[in-house]
């Protein structure tokens, strides 16, 4: 299973994601290589955010390797399976696709619910990685 984790800058949400789900896929002895993107490009080669990058060694988890990106088209072919973190991703992300299968393989990570953006709040890092994590586990359920 290849999993693309997405949110609007790379930074944050979506390294987060990436980071936490190949942990509970390693875990689990799951074969899954996952990958991170952003739906806008002011981050492309940077480091994730520093604040996502404490949160996830808060939890045993380094992202600080990690390299932002931009999702981009040819990423319906390469992936299994797109999660996005709110809505604005998932149309985002939707305009690109090309047809019926790309759109299928678009989900928001939480269902019905969105990932808040931690950005511009210091205190939301820890929350949001809680809400990842659940979203994470709630996917392994789903597709292991």
């Amino acid at each position: 299973m290849k999993i693309l984790m997405v949110c609007l800058g790379n930074i944050c949400r979506s390294p987060l994601a990436e980071g936490i789900m190949q942990h509970l896929a390693n875990e689990a002895g799951l074969d899954w290589q996952i990958d991170s993107a952003g739906t806008g490009d002011w981050h492309i080669g940077r480091a994730p955010d520093r604040r996502s990058i404490k949160a996830a060694a808060d939890q045993g988890i380094d992202i600080s390797k990690q390299v932002c990106r931009l999702f981009r088209e040819s990423d319906f072919d390469d992936f299994d399976l797109i999660l996005v973190m709110d809505k604005s991703n998932l149309a985002n992300v939707l305009a690109l696709a090309r047809n019926i299968e790309d759109r299928g393989k678009v989900k928001l990570l939480l269902g019905d619910s969105i990932v808040p953006d931690p950005y511009y709040n210091d205190t939301q890092f820890a929350p949001v990685f809680k809400l990842i994590e659940a979203g994470c586990k709630k996917i392994i359920k789903v597709y292991s």
